[in-house]
């Protein structure tokens, strides 16, 4: 593997990095998601850059955004929590379900090969953006979130969805909880409780499903880059504050729209890798 690159791409990658970590520490507040959305094509483009083998691309990709999911997850919560914007309940029950899922979609990947977590991740992040284009406030379930075992099994599927996603779930929570009424505030606080309960045991999963394997960079445990996410995860961990302040004085619609148009070009690059 070569990585004697010229200064100037070398800074341009950085750039690349510390620009990915800023937008998902942003997101991470603003949305109540993880992030991965934003990291995994950066990654993607960076570690292609540097020559790392195409049979441990994606995987490296995963395995990386969870960890940096890891802690910007865990400073949005906190401070979503704060301003009393968390429902508890909703996570205390979904906990083990998640964690469940987490379990599943990490034997998925490591049995899996680079091009199926490929088409699954553009499947989905295609799935997202569509949702987002056309999907209305006014649409409404119910008017309470059901319980089981309905939302155990929306539990296992958020888990194991997002750990090959390398998301943190935050999407699809949210999506439940404004189809059943809850206050967008609410979900979006509360989705963001979801990132650390995916992202500790997913890249715990992503370190065991790659350790051993060749063709992963220097300065990487199993299937995450340790090196990358140091550069990423302080830039994260200080921008998610300001993306929690900007949740209550920006439209939410205006972002939700620039984020899925985001998505539906990373899933058609995506897919164009795949012809």
């Amino acid at each position: 593997m070569e990585f004697g690159l010229p200064v100037g791409e070398l800074a341009v990658l950085l750039a690349m990095l510390l620009g990915g970590g800023l937008i998902m520490g942003l997101l991470a507040g603003l949305l109540g998601i993880g992030g991965g959305g934003i990291m995994v094509p950066i990654l993607y483009e960076v570690f292609s850059a540097i020559g790392v083998d195409e049979a441990v691309l994606m995987h490296l990709c995963v395995g990386t955004s969870l960890a940096v999911i890891m802690p910007t997850s865990l400073r949005s919560f906190h401070s979503h929590k704060a301003k009393g914007a968390v429902d508890m309940d909703i996570i205390r029950s979904m906990v083990l379900p998640v964690v469940a899922g987490v379990v599943i979609g990490t034997l998925v990947a490591r049995y899996s090969s680079s091009t199926i977590l490929t088409v699954i991740w553009a499947g989905a992040a295609t799935m997202m953006s569509l949702k987002m284009f056309f999907g209305r406030e006014s649409w409404k379930l119910g008017d309470d979130i059901p319980g089981n075992p309905g939302r155990a099994l929306y539990g296992l599927f958020i888990g194991t969805i997002s750990t090959l996603m390398s998301i943190g779930g935050g999407a699809f929570v949210t999506m439940m909880m404004t189809l059943y009424g809850r206050p967008i505030h609410q979900a979006v606080g509360t989705s963001s409780g979801f990132g650390p309960m995916i992202a500790i045991p997913g890249t715990l999963g992503f370190i065991w499903a790659g350790w051993g394997v060749a063709g992963v960079p220097p300065g990487s445990l199993g299937y995450v880059s340790l090196l990358s996410a140091a550069i990423i995860v302080p830039v994260s961990v200080l921008a998610a504050p300001l993306g929690v302040r900007m949740a209550h004085g920006i439209s939410r619609r205006k972002l939700e729209l620039f984020f899925a148009t985001f998505l539906a070009l990373v899933a058609s690059r995506f897919f164009w890798t795949l012809v």
